[in-house]
């Protein structure tokens, strides 16, 4: 996607130098875009862990990257002690099942393939972030059709998508998940306007998601976390689309925390409620979502804000100063709220009948 009308993706090694991956860091936008070389497994875990990344798909391509890293720093040059490195990435962030399938992934084809180790990872790694892209647009194109079809049947204005969080590009690898049918809607001409949640505590919605619907020239409005519901019931919001961290086999959805009180607003509304999901982020092992680790991030991403003042970065803090704070990033939306699952193969229900009649590959067997 484009960033100052540049094509970019989030993640890439750089062609002059093959001991430096770059990201982009996202702890800068909306209001400077810094480009952090990674040089180490230590710069992929922090990157992961301190939220320079974010976001499952784009996780699990920097633990790829970070266990590449790793045998080019001369931390890991075998099976076993790359086994060791990807246990080390796999506690960086655990709710996001994308990393530790990257970094399963990575493992097996080193235990099955013959040759040099560094070109087996670098290979690896790179056609995990070219499936990722794919995965991505082929999401767009089959959510493009709820889009298509509820303009078909409006009188007039855009058709008005409410998503949460960021599940754009910025979190994938290009194309994003929940913003994939938006930009494909916009090729089309389709008229399409996007309400963004702001997303506390760490406003990813507000900093990113708004910067990159900014760039690619579409309409959107931010809004406060709590305005949806109000929206919804004034029918404002035709349709929410949102992304998913880890989905298990019964179509319950981990997603960033406030995802959950959008589906009971949508329920409640009669406005469909669609989860974009790429393959990768389905948890076949697990069952029910009860089971789906959450990460307790820091109390300071809810006691303080982040933002711009006078062109410089300053920090607020927001409440009295001996009041505790709490700061659980995912919550689970129950499949029954869940209008239908988005995913590359094509939209299904949330359930594990739909999830198969979508992956027969996986009938009869976990993982």
């Amino acid at each position: 996607m484009l960033v100052n009308g540049k094509p970019y993706r989030t993640i890439w090694l750089n062609q002059q130098d093959a001991g430096s991956v770059e990201i982009i860091d996202q702890r800068f936008l909306p209001h400077e875009f810094v480009v952090e070389q990674l040089r180490s497994l230590d710069d992929a875990i922090i990157a992961i862990r301190d939220m320079h990344v974010r976001g499952a798909p784009l996780i699990g391509a920097t633990a790829a990257w970070g266990m590449y890293l790793a045998i080019k720093q001369g931390e890991a040059s075998e099976l076993n002690s790359l086994q060791k490195v990807g246990e080390l990435l796999k506690k960086a962030r655990p709710t996001a099942v994308n990393l530790a399938w990257a970094v399963d992934r990575v493992i097996s084809k080193m235990s099955c393939c013959d040759g040099d180790t560094i070109d087996i990872v670098k290979l690896e790694a790179e056609t995990i972030c070219e499936e990722d892209v794919e995965i991505c647009r082929q999401i767009g194109e089959h959510g493009l059709t709820l889009i298509e079809s509820i303009a078909s049947n409006k009188r007039s204005g855009p058709v008005n998508v409410l998503t949460h969080c960021n599940a754009g590009w910025l979190a994938t690898l290009d194309w994003g998940t929940a913003t994939s049918p938006v930009y494909q809607a916009q090729q089309k001409g389709i008229d399409v306007h996007v309400w963004v949640d702001e997303t506390r505590p760490r406003n990813q919605g507000a900093s990113l998601t708004a910067w990159e619907l900014g760039q690619q020239g579409i309409d959107h409005t931010v809004i406060v976390d709590n305005a949806g519901g109000h929206l919804m019931q004034t029918g404002e919001v035709d349709l929410v689309i949102v992304g998913t961290d880890r989905t298990v086999r019964n179509g319950d959805v981990a997603n960033k925390i406030g995802t959950y009180l959008k589906a009971l607003a949508a329920f409640d509304n009669d406005v469909p409620f669609f989860v974009a999901l790429p393959s990768p982020t389905i948890d076949w092992d697990l069952y029910d979502g009860g089971e789906i680790p959450i990460e307790q991030r820091a109390a300071e991403e809810v006691i303080y804000i982040e933002g711009n003042f006078n062109q410089e970065r300053t920090r607020v803090r927001l409440t009295p100063e001996h009041s505790p704070a709490a700061n659980p990033a995912f919550d689970v939306t129950p499949a029954r709220l869940v209008t239908g699952l988005i995913t590359e193969r094509g939209i299904c229900g949330a359930s594990e009948a739909e999830l198969l009649s979508l992956f027969p590959e996986r009938l009869g067997r976990n993982g």
